[in-house]
Order: structure tokens, then C-alpha cells, then sequence
């Protein structure tokens, strides 16, 4: 039967639009996983590096095929018609894009990483897993978009996924970009934790919620191995322009996606780059993220294209294109600054105001001085003369990561119910002692976490080791507290005191 069916190819080629789809529509629905099996086979002698998720890649789109062969019957001619002629397109499109060279396909793998942990149930995460792809491959398909997130919270081993493909990228490179990274991704059998990253796009899963992280230290360049044509000097200041202006208009355009080319001087070269941010993070956090990244690509230059990769965010440049000219945005309403003549305005109200509240700020400092001189302080340590709480340090992940030497078994000094306390030093020298909570990360924990933190905080007495900050930032909520070595309790509580009768009462708690 395989023998008597058409080859993709051939109907494409010989086809315009509209007898193609009528071609196609006819075309019997057995024919299908013989065209699978061509494609795969070209996609093997291309040596292309996602050869082994080739069967994954079109099986998705094969729903109603294989639904015919359980059921041994075709049920519904119409709907049959339908899904062949969606099969063969997506088959065809693919075919003509990796062959014969018509665009850039984003499937080029540059990064992949897998958590050090694995998960407790094997059975409830994969299950948790298939769910959560499923359901990105339905956005992709149904809203075409190119950025999803879905979780699956079922068991002890929730999934939290988030994936992105270039906005330049159709429909069909998206859902195939994903297919082949969601095949990829698998390799990382039952680790609780793990990314893939292509040119095209990136797919990456974790046990607790990561929407909002903008970098990390995974954070690096990609550059390749080949050098420009042009002047070294003229084109390392075109690259140095080109994602300089990104950086800077990427944060402000709706979406956090840009495309732009710029031409070298003195040469028939063109510089091709893009900029993107994830669309869980706001502004400013894409901001940050964006110069990161254009620090670590300008290493790349004078290679003739280069990456940089982060948790929120992705940079490219090449002097070869890898998007359509129509794709390109114009940046400059995202550069321009207020006007000289509205900045000199600006400066002249701004003068006036400031001195009216420089001659405020004295007279304010003076009042205050006279007042504080008769009011009577409130006794130390008087909470409820207080009149707000102040909140708990926050640290940050890295920086307690850092201080605990990555959690390192040597420095863990017990554990309990509700985590392991481990010692660490800051950078400051200041010994900590630094406990994972093992709780959940879901928002409404965080919140309970944050008060009940900033409340604890604020209770100080002798007898208590102090809390003194939190992180919530990170794989694990993490609280802080004072550092005491181990010695005796009375010795904490009293002071080294020597000679004196304990049984004289000055030492009796009350």
C-alpha cells in the first residue's frame, strides 16, 4: 500500500493552492505514515541534530488516522478528509523548510540541562508531565501562540512548564520546535527539574513555580565558529549597535519581542538580530535580564553569529538572515528620549520645585528638632509603640546558595520536621544558620511565609535565637536565622559566669 501512495514532494511541487488541497484531501489516509517515514528518512540523511525526535514531531497530528485503525472503521469521511489534508500540509511544509533550505527551521540545539534530584513518584509525575505538555501543544495549536505555561499539581510531584518560540517563527515551525524539545526533554528520565534550549525556542519544567525568574547562573554565550567577511572593527561596532538599540527597546515593546537588521558600513554585509523576554515577567525585570545577556554576547563578535541565553530572556545576532524582512520592527520610537526643549522646561520647573522644597525640607528639620527634644522616647524594644512592623531581610537565592558552599552536606547542622538548617557564611563574614523549608510554593503559601516571617521578625528577646531574614526566590523557601555555636544553654542564657551560688536566685527566669 505504502508503494501506491504519492510522495509529498511530488504533490507539492506539481500543485498550485488550490488543486494542492484538493490533491491532498484525496490522498487515502494509509498514505500518511508512509510520508512520515519519508520525511524521517530525509531528516536522517540531513544529519540534522533532532533526527531521533522525528517520529514524535508528526504522530501529534495524526489523532484521526490513528483513532480509525483502533476502531478498525472510518466513522466520519468528512472529518477523515479534514485531518489527512492537516497532516499532509504540516508533513509537506516541514519537508520543504529542512530539504530544501526555505527558512530557518530554530531547530539547532544549544543548551540542555537536567535537575541533580529526582522525583519521589515516578507514575504521578509523568502523568503530571503529559498533562502539562499536552496541554502547550493545545495552546500552540488552538490560539496560535508562541508562549505557554500550564501546570499539573496532582501528587507529590507537581509540574510547573513554560515554552516559547520566536515570534518570527510560523505556526507549524512553533508546534514542530516543540515537538522535537518536548522529545529532547524526556532524556532527563525523572529528574524533578529540566531545560532545553534551540535557536528556535525553549521548553523547560520544574517542580515549583519559576514564571517570575528573570536570571540565574546558568547564564552564558553561545558564539559560533566562524568569522565575519567584513572589517573586524566595522562590523564588532554594527553588532555592538544593533543589540545595544535591543536591549534598550525590547523592555518597551508590547509582547518584549524585537527583529532588526542594520547594514555594515563599507560592506555588502547586514547584521541580523533579535531580542526576547519571557511574558511572566514585567518590564523591568526583562530590562535587567536584557543586559545581562547583551554583556555575555559581546564576547561573541568578530564570530559571525552568537547567543545569549537566561532564564527570561534570549539575544541573537548573525550576518546571515534567519527571519523575513517583514518580521523586522523599526526601534527607534522605542529609543527616543524627551526633547531638548522638553527637558529644558522640565529643568526650569524642576529648579523652582526643588528649591521650594529645599526651603520646606529646613523649616520641616527645624520643627522636628524642637519637637524631639520634648517628646519622650518610647522604652526600647516596646513593640507596641511601634507603629508598623518592619520587615525581615530578604536575601537572595544565590547569595545563600553561595554562603551554605550549595547546601553542602559538611555544613548541615541538623534537621527537623519542616526542613534541614544548614551554616553558612555571607559575604560580609557574618555566620548564619540557614534552614529549607520543605513546604509548598504555591502563592497562597508564599503570602502566609511572607506574614508570618515579617511578624516573627520582629520579636526580639535574649532568650530567642533572632530570625533574621527570608527567600522566597528560589527551588525552596528558605528562612535565616543567628548563627549560635554549640555550647551550653545556660551559657547563652546567663554569660560565662563563675564562682556565684546558683542557688542565691539572681539567675531564675521569670
Amino acid at each position: 500500500m505504502a508503494g501506491a501512495c504519492p510522495h509529498p514532494i511530488a504533490i507539492a511541487t506539481s500543485s498550485i493552492p488550490t488543486p494542492f488541497m484538493r490533491k491532498v484531501e484525496d490522498v487515502p489516509h494509509v498514505c500518511l505514515p508512509h510520508w512520515v517515514k519519508i520525511v524521517s528518512n530525509s531528516l536522517l540523511l540531513g544529519n540534522l541534530p533532532f533526527a531521533q525526535a522525528r517520529y514524535e514531531l508528526f504522530s501529534p497530528f495524526f489523532g484521526g488516522v490513528q483513532a480509525s485503525k483502533k476502531d478498525n472503521q472510518i466513522t466520519n469521511t468528512k472529518m477523515e478528509a479534514r485531518n489527512c489534508m492537516f497532516n499532509a500540509v504540516v508533513v509537506i511544509t516541514w519537508c520543504f523548510m529542512l530539504k530544501m533550505g526555505v527558512s530557518d527551521p530554530g531547530i539547532n540545539m544549544l543548551s540542555q540541562g537536567c535537575s541533580n534530584y529526582n522525583v519521589s513518584s515516578v507514575s504521578n509525575f509523568k502523568s503530571n508531565l503529559n498533562i502539562t505538555f499536552g496541554l502547550v501543544r493545545t495552546d500552540l495549536m488552538n490560539s496560535s501562540k508562541h508562549f505557554a505555561t500550564e501546570q499539573s499539581l496532582s501528587g507529590s510531584d507537581p509540574v510547573y512548564v513554560m515554552f516559547q518560540c520566536r515570534d518570527y517563527m510560523s505556526e507549524a515551525e512553533c508546534i514542530a520546535c516543540f515537538s522535537a524539545a518536548s522529545t529532547q526533554i524526556r532524556n532527563c528520565s525523572v529528574a524533578n527539574g529540566a531545560r532545553v534550549v534551540y535557536d528556535g525556542c525553549f521548553l523547560r519544567y520544574e517542580r515549583s513555580d519559576f514564571y517570575g525568574e528573570t536570571t540565574r547562573d546558568a547564564n552564558r554565550e553561545y558564539c559560533g565558529n566562524q568569522t565575519t567577511s567584513s572589517p573586524d572593527t566595522t562590523f564588532n561596532t554594527t553588532v555592538a549597535g544593533l543589540l545595544g538599540d535591543l536591549q534598550v527597546a525590547t523592555p518597551r515593546i508590547d509582547g518584549f519581542f524585537a527583529a532588526s537588521k542594520r547594514e555594515v558600513a563599507g560592506s555588502n554585509v547586514s547584521v541580523y538580530g533579535i531580542a526576547q523576554c519571557v511574558q511572566t515577567i514585567d518590564s523591568a525585570g526583562c530590562q535587567a535580564c536584557m543586559e545581562v545577556a547583551y554583556k555575555n554576547i559581546q564576547r561573541c563578535p568578530p564570530n559571525a553569529d552568537g547567543r545569549a541565553l537566561d532564564s527570561g530572556c534570549f539575544m541573537r545576532y548573525s550576518d546571515k538572515p534567519f527571519f523575513a524582512d517583514n518580521q523586522t520592527i523599526d526601534l527607534l520610537p522605542f529609543l527616543k528620549t524627551k526633547s531638548s526643549s522638553s527637558s529644558k522646561k522640565g529643568a526650569i520647573i524642576g529648579g523652582a520645585a526643588g528649591g521650594g522644597a529645599l526651603v520646606l525640607l529646613i523649616v520641616g528639620l527645624f520643627v522636628c528638632f524642637k519637637l524631639s527634644k520634648k517628646r519622650k522616647a518610647a522604652p526600647r524594644g516596646n513593640i507596641l509603640d511601634a507603629t508598623e512592623l518592619r520587615g525581615a531581610i530578604i536575601y537572595s537565592y544565590k547569595d545563600l546558595k553561595s554562603a551554605t558552599k550549595n547546601f553542602k552536606e559538611e555544613n548541615k547542622l541538623g534537621e527537623g520536621g519542616f526542613g534541614d538548617v544548614y551554616k553558612g557564611t555571607l559575604k560580609n563574614g557574618k555566620v548564619v544558620a540557614v534552614k529549607k523549608l520543605a513546604l509548598g510554593q504555591s502563592s497562597r503559601v508564599k503570602a502566609d511565609f511572607a506574614s508570618e516571617v515579617t511578624l516573627i521578625s520582629n520579636v526580639h528577646h535574649r532568650n530567642l535565637i533572632r530570625l533574621l531574614g527570608r527567600c522566597t526566590k528560589g527551588p525552596e523557601l528558605l528562612l535565616v536565622y543567628e548563627y549560635m555555636a554549640n555550647s551550653s544553654l545556660d551559657r547563652f542564657l546567663f554569660g560565662n559566669v563563675k564562682n556565684e551560688d546558683p542557688s542565691d536566685g539572681s539567675n531564675d527566669l521569670i
